[in-house]
C-alpha cells in the first residue's frame, strides 16, 4: 500500500470515530436492569467449586495409585541424577571440556531444591 492509501483509511476510520449515536438511556437501563450479583455469595460458590474438585482429585489420585506411582518416579529420577553425576564426576576430568563437576552439581542443587522453595514461597504469598 502506498501513502495515498494509508491517508484514505486515517480518514475514513477518523471521519468514524468522531461519529456519536443517540442511545437516549439504552446503557443505563439495561445496567439498571441486570441482575445485581452478591459478590460473597460468588466468591463462597467459587470456593466450595475449587474446594469439590479438590477432593475429587485427591479420592481420584487415591484410588487409582497415584502415590505409588509418583514415588517410583521420584526414586528413578533420583537413581537417575545420582547415577548421571556419578559418571559425571568421574569422566569429566578426563575429558577435553572443561567443566568443573561441583559446579554442575551445584546447579543441580539450585533447579531441584531452590527454584521449586522459591517458587512455591511466592505462589503462596500470592493465594
Amino acid at each position: 500500500m502506498d501513502d495515498k492509501d494509508n491517508i484514505m483509511i486515517e480518514d475514513f476510520f477518523k471521519q468514524a470515530a468522531q461519529q456519536q449515536i443517540e442511545d437516549n438511556g439504552f446503557t443505563e437501563r439495561v445496567m439498571m436492569s441486570l441482575p445485581d450479583t452478591n459478590a460473597a455469595m460468588v466468591r463462597r460458590l467459587s470456593l466450595l467449586w475449587t474446594l469439590f474438585c479438590l477432593l475429587v482429585a485427591v479420592i481420584l489420585f487415591f484410588a487409582f495409585g497415584g502415590w505409588q506411582t509418583l514415588t517410583n518416579l521420584f526414586y528413578n529420577g533420583l537413581g537417575y541424577i545420582f547415577g548421571w553425576t556419578e559418571v559425571m564426576m568421574v569422566t569429566a576430568p578426563t575429558t577435553e571440556i572443561p567443566i568443573n563437576p561441583w559446579v554442575v552439581v551445584l546447579l543441580l542443587a539450585f533447579v531441584l531444591f531452590f527454584l521449586p522453595y522459591q517458587i512455591g514461597r511466592k505462589l503462596s504469598a500470592t493465594l
